[in-house]
């Protein structure tokens, strides 16, 4: 949802189309943190509008509990993983899949601003795929697309949608 702007931004574009619900803010031990008036506004990393004291450490948004309205912070370093399963995918040619069984190298962009990064491939059925990359990267936020390139980024091998890890 990041890429609407001109059109009043992501508050408008969603509040148009679902009902807001509010949601808790909670510590990683479960303590009360804050409350946001808006869940679905709420994404994995965010750091700001969460209700939270100043003066702290910096938290960020670390869990996002849709059924249960709860959001779970805690500091940056919860945000890293070092792989994310991919579904929903998309393939330009279907004998990409085939030849992509195992650990085949590719390149993996999740941001339209975000450099492309290197990873390797494993085909978990016939539209998903985990990605593990060499050293953790910054959890890409479920329902967040997800591109994977020919490692010379000459061309699109897949697209899909991140699962929650």
């Amino acid at each position: 949802m990041c890429f609407i702007s001109k059109t009043g931004g992501r508050e408008t574009f969603l509040g148009n189309r679902i009902p807001f619900r509010p949601a808790q803010v909670v510590n990683e031990d479960g303590s009360a943190a804050g409350r946001v008036e808006a869940l679905e506004l709420v994404t994995i990393g965010q750091r700001k509008g969460l209700g939270l004291p100043g003066g702290g450490p910096k938290q960020y948004v670390v869990d996002v509990d849709t059924p249960n309205a709860r959001i779970t912070v805690g500091d940056e370093s919860k945000l890293f993983c070092t792989s994310v399963v991919v579904n929903n995918i998309v393939w330009s040619d279907a004998a990409d899949a085939q030849r992509l069984r195992v650990n085949t190298d590719v390149l993996v962009q999740s941001s339209a601003h975000g450099a492309a990064i290197s990873a390797t491939v494993e085909v978990l059925g016939d539209a998903e795929v985990r990605l593990t990359w060499r050293e953790p990267q910054r959890r890409i936020a479920p329902g967040q697309s997800v591109v994977l390139y020919e490692v010379t980024n000459s061309f699109v091998l897949a697209g899909g949608i991140a699962c929650a890890n």
